[in-house]
């Protein structure tokens, strides 16, 4: 028996990563040993005092229940103080916050609450697949806005103002950026608030990369005076506090906003393991000296990618945050995945091709610092090995 599958699928392929995985995974049972800076998943555990909570609550016979969908009174008012602790935002802890199962999911919640055919939704390209698969899914035009390095990888709202903007309903945004590390300042957050208000846009800010190697404060979209009107922003404990795993997200905002997210939510899932909950709470409590040993082991990994990556020929661009470098490939390679597929053949390390984020990335690769300093060093003497090799 055959089965066609929904036309919502017909443009939307299997993850990238999802499939490279599986590639990395059969090169390795053969033997390959590659040594993958692919995925941005922290190598690293959380802090103790999160995993023994965890265990605490997960010994008690009470903790395995349906939890509620909106997440425990406790776990919103921990993101509500981390909030206003870290960006200076309050956020009313009983409607203007969501847990979720991560942020990803949250991204295709709001696509589903709000999107159908007919609509037009702004991603940025280069930017997250994933941004491109739920507009697609949901039956959605997407409309990409170009981020270059000429223009410091943020959007020209004014070439984007001179379009017909009639039927875009949102515009997904990521600051700090992934892939370019590209952080946004206030006034240009400011800016966009003020074209979405013109345009009747409403803004989804994807946020979880504001803790990591990042120089200045954090920022929340919506600390900007009026971007309660027309943004909600998602978050993360993934890269923050290393829970990728785990599978902890939020969504913040305007409560009628959450309100109807929670509609399409509440139909998907029976709620977050409540020892998952607990445990988030401690994560969300931890002082700025977590981060500070966070950033100081990122900050002497990006050292050794830096010169893995100077190794291959690539220039990477100065004042990248978050768990990646992105650099432009050098001449000799057609793109991005001509190079991450030679120094894979050569030096059985795994690089991701910058193409894969849009075609203003094809230019560039993206290296993860989600390996320690030891499988980083094997790194750039492979890749310092082989490029001697290659010039004999």
């Amino acid at each position: 028996m055959q089965i066609s599958i929904a036309s919502r699928l017909a443009h939307t392929g299997e993850y990238y990563f999802s499939r490279k995985l599986r590639e990395l995974a059969a090169l390795n049972a053969a033997g390959a040993n590659i040594i993958s800076l692919g995925i941005g998943s922290p190598d690293l555990p959380p802090h103790p005092s999160v995993t023994a909570t965890l265990g605490a609550s997960a010994a008690l016979p009470t903790a395995h229940g349906y939890q509620g969908y909106q997440g425990t009174p406790a776990l919103r008012k921990a993101t509500a103080d981390f909030y206003q602790r870290h960006y200076g935002v309050v956020l009313d802890p009983a409607t203007e916050i969501l847990p979720l199962l991560g942020s990803k999911e949250g991204l295709m919640h709001i696509g589903m609450t709000f999107l159908e055919a007919g609509d037009a939704v702004l991603i940025p390209n280069p930017g997250y697949p994933t941004y491109r698969a739920v507009a697609e899914i949901c039956g959605a035009e997407v409309r990409e806005y170009d981020l270059t390095a000429a223009n410091g990888w943020l959007p020209d709202l004014a070439a984007l103002a001179a379009t017909d903007l009639s039927r875009v309903k949102l515009m997904l945004v990521n600051y700090p950026h992934m892939p370019t590390g590209t952080a946004a300042d206030l006034p240009f957050l400011t800016r966009l608030v003020a074209f979405a208000h013109a345009h009747n846009i409403l803004l989804v800010h994807d946020n979880p990369y504001g803790f990591i190697l990042n120089e200045t404060p954090p920022l929340s979209l919506l600390a900007v005076p009026g971007a309660r009107e027309v943004a909600i922003e998602l978050n993360s404990l993934s890269k923050s506090h290393n829970m990728a795993g785990w599978r902890v997200g939020l969504l913040a905002g305007r409560a009628d906003v959450i309100a109807n997210v929670l509609r399409f939510k509440s139909n998907m899932d029976s709620g977050m393991f409540l020892p998952v909950q607990q445990a988030a709470v401690a994560a969300l409590a931890l002082g700025e000296d977590w981060f500070a040993e966070l950033n100081a082991t990122y900050r002497a990994r990006r050292e050794l990618v830096l010169e893995l990556l100077r190794a291959l020929g690539c220039d990477p661009a100065p004042g990248q945050t978050g768990l990646f470098v992105w650099a432009a490939v050098p001449a000799g390679f057609a793109d991005g995945y001509a190079l991450s597929d030679a120094v894979l053949a050569e030096a059985r390390v795994f690089i991701t091709p910058g193409g894969i984020f849009g075609s203003n990335g094809l230019g560039y690769v993206r290296a993860s610092l989600c390996q320690p300093e030891s499988a980083l060093r094997e790194a750039l003497g492979r890749v310092q090995s082989a490029k001697k090799e290659r010039s004999c």
